[in-house]
């Protein structure tokens, strides 16, 4: 039996230390610049989630070609295809996108500053949808299969209510919030959209469908008028696409890359090279780095106060704990000329943000900063923005909601339902108030409304010192409404449209880098792998999932949490 034993540990050890030498070569090979051939075209397939942070890197090849490069890595792809004369073109393959519409906005600008390199920029659809349509109308070619179609019929905002349901359980919810149109929490105490609701949603929508009708009509070349005609048929079938002048012509994948083999005078096939591979090319090689050296700092998904053993390197959203740690890192790095902070979050915890603001506003002071917003920077992803630097987002970006919400579940139908009883004994006059077996007194709302109050005036005052603005002008276009990034802009709350490439330019501004000088990005959090998550750099979950259904979940997970609120009133998904 001992021997079994010994045997059995030996193996175990011999089977890790194996495991230890295959990871590190794997590393080793993965983290070697790839070969590019010379008469190469860049596969630019694109699909699902688009994250600004990147993932964890697996440094196993079928693994890691399946990984999606981040926002940051396609704008930096398309960079260097545009400078690389190995790369004679890149073929756009946009399949099942589940992005924003700043996203969208970032990569679509990104095609078309590639296509000022004189290089072709052809579009290959499979069954599209409004999304990968809207960034193939960047390309000079659009192609689609003869059997396939083009799900381009519109746009359409749909809510979600559970107050019947809620009802029916025997749950009640009590939501107080500052601001007319803060409504986050309709959705548990209402059946349909409030007034405040749609008034917003209708202008959201509006905005939305007017850019898709314009960037349609500028690539196709017809008037807004003629694409809403067209748009009013959808969706097409391959045939009808064609005939409608929405795509050009009907192909195979084949006869796709045989066309663009032709139109380059190739006498040789086109080496496909896809992007996972293309992202490895370092931009110092193509010349596009320079010696100064400017910051991307992201941060991604809700706010909340995190634990004090994060370090800011994980996934999950953003903490304070782990960002402004971050933060200091960045402040302390005599490196860095110039910080561009990215930010893509619905909002969180009051308090949380509040933290990040103070430390955005510590670095401000220490570094040429400039704030980029992506597809949502609203609630408290505005408010840690509030730094007096230059904001620049996206037509698309979802910004604004500055107000404060509290929501209490009251559960006692529920548990009275399930044969559950509570019986509480309290020492303190408001020591119950945020008990889930009853509601709220009328003492209590008082008291609740008042911090809430105080919270909202708070931010409106940030808002208006950060804007350079009075109080009397912030509040009225405050009031917890959510606005697109082109109405943020004529309304004052931000500085400029654009994405990376205006960010970058204004913080060169700012660090006094002349604009014709390059400039290399320095990424924080960087690109971790799997080796170095196992080993102890985060106390990440290495199987956390990247689903949008279940990240998308994440509002709700904040929100049951107690304490006051700066978060967005809703997901809006635009289809």
């Amino acid at each position: 039996m001992g021997k079994f034993l010994i045997g059995l540990v030996t193996g175990f050890i011999l089977t890790g230390l194996v495991l230890v030498i295959v990871v590190f070569a794997l590393m080793r090979l993965r983290g070697a610049p790839p070969g590019i051939p010379d008469n190469a075209a860049l596969l630019l397939q694109l699909e699902g989630e688009i994250p600004e942070r990147a993932p964890v890197e697996f440094p196993i090849p079928l693994i890691a070609e399946r990984q999606q490069p981040t926002v940051q890595e396609v704008w930096s792809a398309l960079r260097k295809a545009a400078a690389d004369s190995r790369i004679k073109a890149i073929v756009l393959e946009p399949k099942s996108l589940d992005i924003g519409w700043g996203k969208l906005e970032e990569i679509r600008a990104d095609l078309e500053q590639f296509r000022r390199s004189g290089k072709p920029l052809i579009a290959f659809l499979r069954t599209p949808g409004t999304r990968e349509y809207y960034l193939a109308t960047a390309a000079d070619h659009i192609y689609l299969s003869p059997g396939d179609q083009l799900y381009l019929k519109g746009m359409r905002v749909q809510t979600m209510y559970f107050k019947q349901t809620l009802d029916k359980l025997g749950v009640d919810v009590q939501v107080e919030h500052a601001g007319k149109y803060k409504d986050f929490g309709d959705m548990f105490t209402r059946s349909s959209m409030s007034p405040e609701t749609r008034e917003v949603l209708n202008s959201i929508l509006d905005d939305l469908y007017g850019n898709l009708l314009t960037r349609i009509s500028m690539s196709r070349r017809k008037t807004p008028e003629e694409v809403r005609s067209i748009i009013d048929n959808g969706p097409f079938l391959a045939e009808q696409a064609r005939a409608a002048g929405l795509v050009d012509e009907l192909r195979y994948e084949d006869q796709v890359f045989g066309e663009l083999k032709q139109r380059l005078h190739s006498p040789q096939d086109l080496r496909k090279v896809a992007l996972s591979r293309y992202i490895r090319i370092p931009s110092s090689s193509l010349g596009l780095e320079g010696n100064r050296r400017i910051a991307l700092l992201v941060g991604e998904g809700a706010i909340t106060g995190g634990s004090t053993t994060d370090d800011g390197l994980s996934n999950e959203g953003i903490t304070a704990e782990g960002f402004t740690k971050l933060l200091r890192r960045v402040q302390s790095d005599s490196s860095i000329d110039g910080v561009v902070v990215r930010v893509d979050s619905p909002g969180g915890e009051v308090v949380a943000s509040d933290r990040i603001w103070r430390e955005m506003n510590l670095l401000s002071k220490k570094k040429p900063t400039v704030i980029s917003m992506s597809d949502t920077a609203a609630s408290g992803g505005y408010y840690m923005a509030m730094t007096g630097d230059p904001i620049v987002c996206y037509p698309g970006t979802l910004t604004g909601s500055i107000g404060v919400v509290f929501g209490k579940p009251n559960l006692r139908g529920l548990y009275g339902k399930l044969g559950i009883a509570k019986d509480t004994l309290t020492r303190g006059r408001f020591a119950d108030i945020d008990s889930d077996y009853r509601p709220l007194e009328p003492a209590e709302l008082e008291k609740l409304r008042q911090g809430i109050s105080a919270t909202y005036r708070d931010f409106v005052n940030k808002v208006a010192q950060a804007r350079r603005r009075n109080y009397s002008d912030v509040e009225p276009i405050a009031q917890g409404r959510v606005w697109l990034g082109s109405q943020a802009k004529a309304k004052g709350l931000v500085d400029d449209l654009g994405g990376f490439d205006r960010a970058i330019e204004l913080v060169k501004q700012k660090a006094r880098i002349p604009a014709s000088e390059k400039v290399s990005l320095v990424l924080y959090p960087p690109r971790r792998s799997i080796f170095e998550v196992l080993f102890g750099r985060s106390s990440e979950d290495i199987l956390q999932s990247r689903l949008g259904s279940l990240r998308r979940l994440w509002n709700a997970r904040v929100w049951l949490k107690p304490g006051l609120f700066s978060i967005m009133p809703y997901v809006i998904e635009v289809y």
